[in-house]
């Protein structure tokens, strides 16, 4: 492997879910199942960004582990997540990290973008956006960086409207809240 790709990778991932990416993906690299733990991991966080329910449990340090546990079998059984991605997202509720499940799926995203030679950019929009807006907006960011983009998409609708772009150290903020909270805070000096 090349230095730039080690490199990359020592950057696209740190701290706990980091250090958690980079097992599974080690573990799935030699398994050769990197692609489809992947898609199983965006299929579990879609519909994490979906259920207020979920989150509360995925988030919540009330519940107890066991009970954490018991809750994702029956849900990643139901919706048909692979052995390892399974085994995965329950030894994070076992040892107490799931709070960090999230970022150590985008951890494992960009550890994969990386390797490939691609920048990961988030996108967050107060509404999900259309296969057009998401093929034009994909296409611009490949441009202004001069590299294959990886498009992660989800939905804040406290964003109220516009969007969140974020690319590594990068975020371009022109969402409907930000706004309303800098004329907020204009209007306040200017009284």
């Amino acid at each position: 492997m090349r230095a730039s790709k080690v490199a990359q990778r020592q950057q696209a991932v740190s701290g706990v879910p980091g250090r958690y990416a980079r097992a599974l993906y080690e573990l799935a690299h030699e398994t050769q199942s990197v692609d489809p733990v992947a898609e199983d991991l965006r299929q579990f966080q879609t519909m994490l960004d979906g259920s207020e329910d979920l989150k509360r449990l995925v988030r919540s340090p009330v519940f107890r582990a066991d009970a954490q546990i018991a809750a994702l079998q029956a849900i990643l059984k139901a919706i048909g997540i692979g052995p390892l991605a399974s085994n995965f997202i329950l030894l994070t509720a076992r040892n107490r990290r799931l709070a960090a499940l999230p970022e150590t799926i985008q951890a494992f995203l960009a550890l994969i973008a990386a390797e490939r030679g691609e920048v990961t950019a988030e996108v967050i929009s107060a509404e999900k956006l259309s296969a057009k807006h998401v093929a034009e907006l994909k296409d611009e960011l490949m441009k202004r960086m001069g590299a294959n983009i990886v498009l992660l998409t989800r939905t804040d609708a406290s964003l109220i409207g516009g969007m969140i772009v974020k690319i590594g150290s990068r975020m371009v903020d022109n969402s409907l809240k930000t706004k309303l909270q800098n004329l907020k805070m204009i209007m306040k000096g200017a009284g």
